[in-house]
């Protein structure tokens, strides 16, 4: 009985003794991987490094959004058909290229008439500047002594041989008409016996009626010559040569100033008129206003344009313009109130875009609103920065960019890394380490920030080694503990004596004591 369970616990032993050396293996490995992980986390920390004087660029940042600088609807100066459109969507364009033509077939008339009455003016304003010519004058003179010659003759009456001569030219119209009676009486008598045609009576009456108004003519005459001439037409001489004598003194002292003066102003207006036509033709002919790229385009050739400020959605038969033109970019920036004024004209900005990732476009500061923007209980004032070289062709409207503003330059001053700066019992400062000695704490005046590093105005003087990291706690002098294995190390202690200047401090052997530092609390939180 005493062999059989001798025998049946042998087999429990040695499975005890499996799982034992089991665990023990396991554990070895776990503590050795521990001890393992807890080194190279150590050898991984930063290492203390040394605060140091340099040069900081103070910047103010901000978001903002590029937006072209101007943005025009080009459209006709008066309605009109569009002939010619000579622009694309996103074409470049300079200032002053025709980029379309409207119809001019109406005003091409109206400049020809408008030519030929400035020709007209311009001829009369001559023919006034020089004057009469001879031949006028003497044509006007030969015409008053015409005048004169007729008004003596009629004051002077008519002399015996007119009355003679009036008086010979009836005795003779009177021998013609007894003459025609005769042949007309004996013409009668034969007409009554049939020998001739009732024609040939009437042509001798007709002879018969002609010679007695000639004589009925020439007795008034003489009649008229016997009275002389009547005081009527002695006055309307006398007028007539008083009138032609005025002409020819005109036509002497030449053309008065003042016709000459409206004349040349007959010439000005003309003049006005043919250049309102030019005009209205040359605006027929659409130039570029800027340098910029089209950015919609509203009409076709052959729609009907009228003059507006405002674009149609489409292209349509009937437009209110022919295209939209955008300028080149800038930015507009939204800088907080905090920050306004720190801003300066002038100053240089260096802008990211978040669509073209990793590079950075140059600008300078072209305007400052002098009016603040609330939008959201966030007070802000727009900036717009004017950029340089090719961003304001690569940065495109709409495109959200942020903006970081040079204010200003630190020059020499006295710098940690920001994430050293820490806080305790509500004061700020930083970690000095020294040769052997726990880390301790500084406190420090801090002045900017700038990316990484932070300004110090007081509390170091360039020689102290800084911890990057915090220390939290101190392992014990062996090196090798319990709470290494399980919970890790923060130690950050120079090793070996003080380290090289600019230099980390080497690591030469385990740390010395295992007291946390008297009279220092351990940091609140993280830095500032």
């Amino acid at each position: 009985m005493d062999e059989y369970i001798n025998i049946n616990k042998k087999p429990k032993i040695g499975l005890l003794f499996g799982f034992t050396t089991l665990f023990f293996l396991i554990g070895g490995l776990f503590l050795a991987y521990r001890q393992f992980s807890i080194s190279k986390e150590v050898n991984e920390r930063p290492r203390p490094i040394l605060a140091e004087r340099t040069n900081l660029s103070i910047v103010v940042s901000a978001n903002g959004t590029a937006e072209p600088e101007k943005v025009v609807n080009v459209s006709p100066k008066t309605v009109g058909l569009l002939k010619e459109l000579l622009v694309d969507e996103g074409d470049y364009i300079k200032k002053d290229q025709i980029i379309a033509k409207m119809d001019d077939s109406n005003l091409q008339g109206q400049w020809l008439e408008v030519r030929g009455k400035l020709a007209q003016a311009e001829a009369n304003l001559r023919k006034l500047i020089a004057g009469n010519r001879p031949q006028e004058i003497a044509q006007a003179q030969a015409k008053l002594q015409a005048l004169e010659a007729n008004l003596k003759k009629l004051i002077a009456g008519n002399r015996p041989q007119d009355i003679a001569q009036v008086k010979a030219k009836l005795d003779s119209a009177k021998a013609l008409f007894n003459k025609a009676q005769e042949e007309l009486n004996r013409n009668q008598i034969l007409f009554d016996e049939g020998a001739i045609s009732e024609q040939t009576l009437k042509e001798k009456k007709a002879i018969r009626d002609s010679a007695e108004a000639t004589v009925v003519e020439l007795q008034e005459s003489l009649s008229l010559v016997k009275e002389g001439t009547r005081q009527e037409e002695i006055n309307q001489a006398r007028a007539d040569v008083k009138s032609q004598e005025q002409i020819l003194e005109l036509l002497k002292a030449g053309n008065r100033q003042e016709d000459i003066d409206k004349a040349r102003a007959e010439v000005v207006s003309a003049r006005g008129s043919l250049q309102s036509i030019k005009t209205q033709i040359n605006d027929t002919v659409i130039k570029a206003p800027f340098d910029g790229v089209v950015a919609f385009k509203y009409a076709e050739p052959g729609a009907f344009v009228a003059p507006t400020t405002s674009g149609s959605s489409v292209s349509s038969a009937t437009s209110s313009s022919i295209l939209s033109m955008i300028s080149k970019s800038r930015v507009v920036a939204n800088v907080s109130e905090n920050n306004i004024t720190k801003i300066r004209i002038g100053q240089d900005v260096i802008i990211e875009a978040d669509a073209i990732r990793g590079k950075e476009f140059r600008g300078r500061v072209s305007q400052i609103a002098t009016q603040a923007t609330v939008e959201q209980n966030v007070t802000s004032f727009k900036v717009k920065v004017a950029l340089i070289g090719t961003a304001s062709q690569e940065l495109k409207a709409g495109m959200n960019v942020s903006a970081k503003f040079q204010v200003g330059n630190l020059t020499d001053v006295l710098t940690v890394p920001t994430v050293a700066v820490t806080r305790q019992n509500n004061v700020t400062g930083v970690f000095v380490v020294s040769p052997n000695e726990l880390p301790k704490f500084v406190p420090i005046t801090v002045g900017a920030t700038v990316n990484n590093l932070t300004e110090v105005k007081s509390g170091l003087d360039g020689t102290e080694h800084i911890l990057v990291n915090t220390p939290f706690q101190t392992p014990p002098k062996s090196g090798f503990s319990w709470q290494n294995l399980l919970g890790g190390s923060n130690d950050q202690r120079p090793r070996g004596g003080p380290p090289q200047r600019g230099r980390p401090p080497q690591e030469d052997g385990p740390p010395q004591g295992d007291e946390p530092p008297q009279g220092d609390e351990p940091p609140q939180g993280g830095p500032p």
